[in-house]
């Protein structure tokens, strides 16, 4: 999925972002947005939007001298995914399709993210999806993947997230006992993606293999994996991929069925994806 104008802008505008997060003085914000409008004519429009972005969030973490700009407030999303994990275990708990409300509660998670146009209420999320019919529903197409499967591939996407996707990742393995699971994390920090040691501190590696992709971008590219992460996902019976970032980079190359798991937050994936902009989407895609 190739970049667009609107990805330009919104890309430069989490450049803004960063500004008010961090609380930079002005001097200092000013500094971060002329570096960011530096990158602009850079940007390839023969290229997906994670890639193009890429280049700057690392410009910008080196100015200001900071390896994870966003430290602070992924711990901050992770504490508040956490807080609410009761609460997901209940509503599973009253489920009549634990498999599909598990798949939403996945979702749920999704709404976190920095790199969204639209910010959404992850606890009111949570209150009204299970009752939410998904826009594109292919979990039927999924589960019998998952009942088929024997290695699984699960792409990670954002901080705080991850608590909802260790949530998921536990049923599906009591749903599916035959299955092993490798949970792809970025290789370094950047804007809120998860990394190794926050899945790590999570507690996910209870539940399934956590590997370090090695990934410099906020998405997996395929075709620029290496060695165990390489092997893995070429060797996936099933791979579920979560987040636009992810869809961004794999939905125009997939060789191979992927399942996107995401909410709709960005008008540019909600032309690609054919669905309006909130709507959650269990989407597979390749042959």
């Amino acid at each position: 999925m190739n970049i667009t104008p609107q990805c330009v802008s919104c890309i430069f505008n989490q450049a803004l972002r960063v500004t008010k997060e961090l609380r930079l003085p002005e001097q200092k914000a000013k500094e971060v947005l002329d570096l960011a409008s530096s990158f602009v004519p850079r940007f390839s429009m023969e290229q997906n939007p994670p890639v193009n972005a890429t280049m700057m969030y690392e410009a910008i973490a080196q100015h200001l001298g900071m390896e994870d700009i966003y430290a602070e407030v992924k711990a901050h999303s992770t504490a508040e995914a956490q807080r609410l994990v009761p609460y997901c275990e209940e509503l599973l708990a009253q489920s009549v399709d634990l498999f599909v409300d598990a798949t939403k509660v996945a979702i749920a998670g999704n709404v976190i993210d920095l790199a969204a146009e639209v910010k959404y209420d992850i606890e009111e999320e949570l209150r009204k999806l299970i009752h939410t019919p998904l826009a594109i529903d292919d979990t039927a197409t999924l589960r019998t993947s998952l009942e088929n499967a024997k290695n699984v591939v699960y792409l990670a996407d954002n901080a705080g997230e991850h608590i909802f996707d260790r949530i998921y990742i536990r049923h599906l393995r009591e749903l599916f006992p035959q299955i092993r699971i490798a949970y792809f994390v970025r290789g370094n920090p950047i804007i809120n993606d998860v990394t190794y040691a926050e899945a790590e501190a999570a507690g996910i590696g209870d539940y399934a293999t956590i590997i370090d992709s090695r990934a410099p971008t906020p998405c997996i590219m395929a075709e620029s994996l290496e060695g165990e992460a390489k092997e893995l996902f070429e060797n996936a019976d099933t791979i579920i991929s979560k987040g636009m970032g992810n869809y961004e980079c794999l939905s125009g190359q997939a060789s191979r069925p992927i399942f996107f798991l995401l909410k709709v937050k960005c008008s540019v994936v909600s032309d690609s994806i054919g669905q309006p902009m909130g709507s959650i989407v269990c989407k597979r895609i390749g042959k």
